[in-house]
């Protein structure tokens, strides 16, 4: 369906569930693994509504990172099975209601090795395990993400297109335009879309000013389906991808990102200018909120569930319309408008009158 569902319109997909889960308290920075699913089902049942009211269109099982490399590292490789299972459940009941599609994840597996043809076999069973407790009757179609070398993103191909649903393959990009095993951007991705990916792109590292200049690559590149899905993260030239941001004199990564989240605005704006280079589905990375998928939502043109929420800020008491303005406070409405040193000038008291 998620190919019928492109030939026809853009598709918007979910934000960061990891990231956004992890501040709201259920999920562990640094590990950042996806046992919420059991542990604590409800928080993740209402991040994915949060999606789903906000304008998703696809809701991805939270299983990045639930293969057995990565769960050992917490003691949790025995639940592989459990969290798995529980996560594509929790998103089929999402989707079920609110009218959206369900994504089977893989992600990057940490095993994988250009130069050791023993750990291309560890990669295949990670995926084949995943997709084991992935129950494909509830998935519309896959995405592995966040992969950094081509090999690696053939080989999560294969595993999928073994289950055959369709397929998106993304890749990510820090500081460079080619993947790890050293393949330039263009060609890795004609390589994966002569194997038969459906749909390709770019996701995660990478902040929207930085990641479009390459999807537009991409789309000239191929002539399948492309994707994007930058993190909401502010990052520079100097400082392409959000993991070497700086703060303060330190790396701010993970727990001081906040001063670096795009708004609402920016993440509507990127929407607008991938639609408009072609990109097919547009979605959001580490960082993507609810509140961006709804602003970026509306800026397509499109009116969700929660759209009943959206701002009105004609009826705020300091900043809204003169029928609902109460702040009297002429300083607070001057600063509303003006720069305080403005508001200084103009609104200076009169002189006192000159003592005789």
């Amino acid at each position: 369906m998620i190919l019928e569902w492109l030939k026809k319109n853009v598709v918007l997909g979910d934000g960061g569930a990891i990231f956004e889960l992890e501040r709201r308290g259920y999920v562990s920075a640094g590990p950042f693994t996806p046992e919420v699913s059991v542990e604590n089902p409800e928080a993740l049942l209402q991040l994915q509504t949060d999606f789903a009211r906000a304008g998703a269109q696809v809701i991805q099982a939270l299983t990045y990172y639930a293969h057995e490399e990565k769960l050992k590292d917490i003691g949790k490789e025995g639940q592989l099975s459990a969290i798995n299972t529980a996560a594509v459940r929790i998103a089929a009941e999402v989707a079920g209601k609110y009218g959206c599609l369900v994504a089977g994840n893989l992600a990057n597996t940490w095993v994988y090795d250009p130069a050791d043809p023993e750990s291309h076999d560890r990669t295949r069973r990670q995926f084949d395990q995943q997709i084991q407790y992935q129950d494909c009757a509830d998935i519309d179609f896959f995405i592995a993400e966040t992969i950094e070398y081509l090999g690696e993103a053939k080989i999560a191909l294969e595993a999928i297109q073994a289950t055959g649903k369709p397929a998106m393959i993304t890749l990510g990009f820090k500081s460079q335009d080619r993947t790890l095993d050293g393949v330039g951007l263009e060609e890795a991705y004609k390589e994966l879309e002569d194997l038969g990916a459906d749909i390709v792109g770019i996701n995660c590292f990478r902040d929207p000013q930085r990641m479009l200049p390459l999807a537009a690559r991409v789309r000239k590149a191929v002539s399948c389906f492309v994707a994007t899905q930058p993190v909401a993260y502010r990052c520079s030239e100097k400082r392409p991808y959000f993991q070497i941001q700086q703060f303060q004199g330190r790396k701010a990564f993970p727990l001081e990102m906040d001063p670096f989240v795009l708004t609402r605005l920016e993440m509507a704006d990127y929407a607008v200018n991938a639609k408009k280079l072609g990109i097919n589905y547009i979605g959001g990375c580490c960082g993507t909120a609810s509140h961006h998928i709804r602003a970026m939502a509306e800026a397509l043109g499109r009116t969700v569930a929660n759209s009943q929420y959206s701002p009105r800020l004609g009826l705020h008491t300091i900043i809204g319309d003169s029928g609902h303005k109460k702040e009297r406070d002429a300083r607070i409405l001057c600063e509303q408008k003006y720069e305080p040193a403005v508001c200084h000038f103009l609104l200076t008291e009169d002189k006192k009158p000159e003592t005789e």
